[in-house]
């Protein structure tokens, strides 16, 4: 990643230095017809995977934004950095507004970093578009006028797998053990999942809150083996995922797994034959929508592999940007969410189109459940999952599977 970091999308060392070569004034004017946005996300650590991809998408966004003509005749500079962790997520970010003229944040996967740039946000009073991290408590009771929320929350994650568990009998009277990211994305997603546990009939029959520097779950999976539950369940992240189904097939347990949050960069590191069970999905590249097919069959000449979810998230995420600026004619943070509540519609690569709640700031959109594969199904290793029916079914409204005001603190 150190040939991405602190990359910037716009290809324009040449112009810069024409600018050099003619005068301060130049400079100034390359300035004021460039976009610059601030782009965070995590190159390094347990979610160092899915950054790389998320650079990848939104670099590949910036490119097609400007070779169609920029933003009203404006061209996107993305400038992407490594929030490693909020505290250095923070700096990082005060410092794209302060010294690199960005006029909107974007980014991060890491709920508790997204949390940190949100502070900053609503602070300078800047837009946030916060791509990847799932956390109610952002959409919740940390929700601010400045933060913009895309990708799917912890909620609708286990509305989506757990409406496919009913379905399959393993739910009622089934008891569960979970373990869950001790962070405040595995926190929060344990409250989502416990609400669901008790609200159709299942039991918890035991937690464990895991470090996200753990590699090691054998301790966990003998305390699974005495306790002999129904199902066991993961309220993991990144590459503790990973780690924890490569172990848990090694062990031979014979509880059916499944999860709450998985992404397929995670996924597809975990190996042929390792993964099994049912799990969440935003988005995936076989997808039967012809935009997707689109995108991914550019995306796959481009990198030659197809795109993971957060290089699908990142994509849209600054079209739907583009998108809103060239409608409200403007790159003000003020004008840009004033759009955004009033329920402008967006193409997400999806069969539905897509839209921001006024109230809370969450992008209202499909999710799916997925299964695994067998072997013999696969075309190739990225071809690992089989998706389920997108939640909500066709001709119910999206927000069914969102919370509502009443279950929803936030307070804009």
């Amino acid at each position: 990643m150190s040939d991405l970091l602190r990359r910037s999308v716009l290809k324009g060392g040449a112009a810069l230095a024409g600018a050099y070569a003619i005068g301060m004034p130049a400079i100034v004017r390359a300035q004021s017809d460039t976009i610059k946005v601030g782009h965070l996300t995590p190159m390094t650590g347990f979610l160092g995977a899915l950054g790389e991809y998320a650079v990848m998408g939104i670099a590949m966004a910036a490119e097609e934004i400007n070779a169609a003509g920029g933003v009203m005749g404006r061209r996107l500079e993305v400038m992407s950095e490594d929030s490693i962790n909020p505290a250095t997520a923070s700096t990082k970010a005060q410092r794209m507004l302060d010294r690199d003229g960005a006029l909107v944040l974007m980014g991060e996967i890491s709920s508790a970093s997204a949390l940190a740039i949100s502070q900053v946000a609503a602070r300078n009073k800047k837009l946030f578009l916060a791509t990847g991290p799932r956390s109610d408590t952002l959409r919740g009771e940390s929700c601010n006028r400045y933060l913009f929320c895309i990708d799917i929350p912890n909620t609708v994650m286990v509305n989506a797998v757990g409406s496919a568990l009913m379905r399959d009998g393993m739910v009622e009277g089934k008891s569960f053990y979970t373990l869950t990211a001790d962070y405040v994305f595995g926190h929060d997603l344990l409250r989502a999942a416990k609400a669901f546990f008790d609200a159709h009939g299942a039991k918890l029959a035991g937690d464990e809150l895991v470090a996200t520097d753990v590699t090691d779950f054998s301790p966990y999976l003998l305390k699974i083996r005495q306790a002999r539950p129904d199902v066991v369940c993961s309220n993991l992240a990144g590459n503790q995922v990973t780690n924890l189904v490569k172990q848990y097939a090694e062990f031979g347990l014979p509880y059916p797994i499944v999860g709450f949050n998985l992404n397929t960069a995670d996924a597809w590191a975990a190996g042929e034959g390792n993964l099994s069970g049912t799990w969440p999905t935003v988005w995936y590249h076989t997808l039967d929508v012809p935009a997707s097919k689109a995108f991914v069959d550019a995306f796959q000449k481009k990198h030659g592999k197809p795109p993971e979810n957060h290089a699908w998230i990142e994509y849209v995420s600054l079209k739907m940007l583009a998108q809103a600026m060239n409608e409200a004619k403007s790159t003000d943070s003020e004008a840009l969410a004033d759009h955004f509540e009033k329920g402008a519609e967006f193409d997400i690569l999806k069969g539905r189109p897509a839209y921001f709640r006024a109230w809370d700031h969450q992008l209202v959109q499909e999710a799916y459940p997925f299964t695994v594969k067998a072997a013999a199904e696969m075309k190739d290793k990225w071809d690992l999952m089989a998706l389920g029916p997108a939640v909500p079914a066709a001709g119910e409204p999206l927000e069914t599977i969102y919370p509502t005001k009443e279950q929803n603190p936030c307070k804009l």
